[in-house]
């Protein structure tokens, strides 16, 4: 489903594929190797906001009042990812103990999927709403764990999670080590590569609603491996779009309510790459 698609985390793509921290490019810019992808590049938009970014004043001359906005920290992304992700699982939790049923479990995705549209061509960062979002994306994300680990494959969503973990410590040590680097380059090539595969699976649904079965063949065998192989990849790779974007703002001084922003799409990215890994525990497992 959409709501566990990074693509839409980032209310909208603009040209330098980030959300949330865009400003139009300086003119000295082009000296900057990551002026395309950094949104802060040439000119802090919050300048007049961070009593820092405007450098030491003249002792004889007194600065305009401001009415100042505490940039946003590392503790404040981490607190407000930890909070949405905990409400994912406490969504989560309460599906899988009522055994919510799927029709439920798809209602809930749908309400997601507006919500997080909603949430990513919004201006500002809503807590509420994305609060909203994580709560009803968990019950999904319940219900379907819940009917693998009894139909499908017993103890695949335990190893989906654990999964999920392992690639994001994996992609967190490679950014922050710079065997990851995000330039514009790297920007291009994950957006088009999602938008390919976005549009794979609209085109297997497609054949799945008006052929049955599994349409292209993308949820089973040795394709469905594959395709699900490309999926944890990509989800891989926004990881660290993500990263970067939380990197440039903190660097350049993002008020603290972006750090909502930060945790909408890092909880986004995170439940794409659960749903790939779930998917592809359970074809492994059921090839057993």
């Amino acid at each position: 489903m959409r709501s566990s698609n990074p693509v839409f985390s980032r209310r909208g793509f603009s040209r330098n594929g980030y959300a949330g921290f865009n400003a139009p490019p300086q003119a000295g810019a082009a000296a900057n190797p990551y002026a395309g992808t950094n949104p802060y590049a040439g000119q802090a938009p919050y300048a007049d906001t961070n009593p820092y970014a405007q450098g030491q004043q003249e002792a004889t001359q007194a600065p305009p009042y401001v009415p100042q906005t505490r940039p946003m920290t590392m503790d404040d992304v981490v607190v407000r990812t930890g909070l949405t992700l905990g409400t994912v699982v406490v969504g989560a939790a309460v599906a899988w103990i009522m055994d919510l049923s799927m029709g439920l479990a798809i209602g809930a995705a749908l309400v997601a999927m507006v919500l997080g549209l909603v949430q990513s061509f919004k201006r500002k960062p809503s807590p509420p709403l994305i609060l909203a979002y994580a709560a009803f994306e968990g019950l999904f994300l319940g219900a379907i764990s819940n009917a693998i680990n009894q139909w499908v494959a017993p103890g695949a969503p335990m190893q989906a999670v654990l999964g999920t973990m392992a690639v994001f410590v994996v992609m967190l040590v490679a950014y922050k080590t710079r065997l990851v680097r995000v330039n514009a380059r790297f920007t291009r090539f994950v957006i088009i590569a999602a938008m390919g595969f976005l549009l794979l699976q609209v085109v297997n649904l497609l054949f799945m609603a008006f052929g049955g079965g599994d349409g292209l063949g993308f949820r089973s065998g040795g394709l469905g491996i594959v395709f699900g192989i490309a999926g944890v990849l990509l989800g891989a790779l926004f990881l660290a779009l993500d990263f970067k974007q939380v990197e440039d703002g903190i660097a350049y001084g993002a008020p603290r309510e972006e750090s909502w922003l930060a945790a909408f799409g890092l909880t986004m990215t995170l439940v794409w790459i659960y749903l790939e890994m779930l998917r592809l525990v359970a074809i492994l497992n059921g090839d057993d």
